[in-house]
């Protein structure tokens, strides 16, 4: 979608996506080895009481599901930024539902728009798990 077709408000709903447990800890054990990701036992002795998801693959499996009704398309010229939140953690299992929201446009040049997209998490609860603000850089519609 060309810069000129993206409106502030416009919104998609992203598929769900179940964090399943062994590419939970595939990711974790090449990522992010800390106990919390990859230890049970170690787990088990937290506040949580179990294996939380890292952060980042949570993210990254939203991101995913996204990328499949995608905003922009081949318009897409590059991310510019991204700041995820994680509010609540996520576990073996959950299954996450998101929304991408376009919260912001700013045309750059004859060529080039920046983006902003929001995009919020929640798992199966219904409770926000985490947030994301990415900003990307999308085509102009070509000078006819």
């Amino acid at each position: 979608m060309y810069f000129e077709d993206i409106q502030t408000g416009m919104m998609l709903e992203i598929a769900p996506v179940v964090i399943e447990k062994e590419k939970m800890l595939d990711f974790a054990r090449l990522y992010d080895p800390i106990p919390l990701h990859t230890d049970e036992e170690y787990a088990k002795g937290t506040h949580f009481g179990q294996l939380i998801a890292p952060g980042v693959m949570s993210f990254m499996a939203v991101w995913a599901k996204y990328l499949e009704v995608d905003f922009f398309g081949e318009e897409l010229l590059a991310g510019k930024s991204t700041k995820i939140e994680w509010i609540k953690p996520v576990f073996a299992n959950d299954v996450l539902t998101a929304s991408a929201t376009i919260t912001k446009t700013e045309r750059r040049s004859a060529r080039n728009g920046l983006v902003e997209l929001s995009i919020i998490a929640r798992n199966q609860h219904g409770e926000v798990v985490l947030t994301d603000v990415t900003e990307a850089i999308v085509k102009c519609r070509p000078a006819e």
